[in-house]
């Protein structure tokens, strides 16, 4: 017999090597392209050498050592447009730009009533962490609108004077517009403690940080609070983390209404949210991407508003 051939491997110990190697494949971990960072004008950052879907996460290096997280708004050829949810102080040229294929998503339960949150979904009343399993992504999809239940039954809002002349029924959508200074948040703050309904959902979107603290701690006091989740996105944030705090809120709101609880979602306001996704798109136009003039100007900043409402109300049931 030929020493060499009784060396040489059977098939069954090939098909038990190819099983071990498989075996091992299954559990090593995912091959991130990482990218680098060629450019940067205004808040949009752009990196070349990495691929990721428009609305994924990247995290960009820092000269700190640390790293700021980025969400993926546009492409152009082999190049990406970032923009951050935080702040960029420390991002240079060349930084490394690590995608990490994951959305926006939120932990849901009810340990977020009475919780006041940031944007991206951390708490902000220094009372621990959030006591949640379920686990939500922030961009819903509205239904056939020929599903929602017609408008029949009347909200009471706490307001009297809402009730006799502005009747509000439940799954309506209202707007509130006055000038600076003359009382619009202490009347969503009365609407939000007096209102008939089971969970009150207030997104405080471009606000001045003194008004958010103003406003959970007098205008909604520790009763409005119980069954209250504020979602805060001051003006000192990014316009992305703006977006994102309205997509929070309207996300809590459906979360619980899909639970058969009436809801009442409050955002101050849907201006800055506008203004927040117009900051976006001049950010991208300073970088060479332009829309076209058939859909730009006010008829863009309108259609991302139009999406949170709708999201909100289109719905079998017509709560809100």
């Amino acid at each position: 017999m030929n020493p060499a051939a009784a060396e040489r491997p059977r098939p069954k110990q090939w098909v038990e090597a190819l099983v071990q190697a498989r075996e091992r494949m299954a559990h090593a971990a995912e091959i991130v392209v990482e990218g680098t960072l060629s450019r940067m004008v205004g808040l949009t950052l752009e990196a070349v050498g990495c691929e990721a879907a428009v609305g994924g996460r990247c995290l960009v290096d820092t000269a700190e050592g640390k790293q700021i997280e980025a969400e993926v708004v546009g492409f152009s050829g082999d190049k990406l447009f970032l923009m951050p949810t935080g702040d960029i102080r420390g991002v240079m040229q060349g930084a490394r730009v690590i995608p990490t294929h994951s959305v926006s998503s939120m932990l849901m339960g009810d340990g977020l009533l009475g919780r006041v949150l940031d944007g991206a979904g951390r708490p902000l009343d220094g009372f621990g962490d959030l006591k949640c399993t379920e686990r939500v992504s922030l961009t819903g999809e509205p239904l056939n609108p020929l599903m929602r239940r017609a408008i029949r039954d009347p909200l009471d809002v706490g307001v009297r004077s809402i009730n006799a002349l502005l009747a509000v029924g439940g799954g309506q959508r209202i707007g509130l517009f006055a000038g600076s200074g003359v009382g619009k948040s202490v009347l969503l703050g009365m609407m939000t403690r007096y209102t008939k309904a089971d969970v009150t959902v207030v997104g405080l979107i471009g606000e001045r940080g003194r008004e958010v603290q103003d406003f959970v701690s007098n205008t909604l006091g520790p009763d409005g609070m119980r069954r209250a989740v504020v979602v805060a996105t001051p003006a000192d944030n990014p316009p992305l983390m703006r977006l994102h705090g309205a997509w929070l809120a309207t996300a809590i709101a459906e979360y619980f209404r899909d639970r058969g609880l009436k809801v009442l979602l409050l955002l101050d306001s849907l201006t800055r949210f506008a203004q927040g996704r117009a900051a976006g798109d001049q950010g991208l136009s300073a970088v060479g991407i332009r829309a076209p003039a058939a859909i730009g100007g006010a008829r863009r900043q309108q259609r991302p508003r139009r999406r949170v409402d709708h999201r909100v109300l289109h719905r079998a049931g017509g709560r809100r």
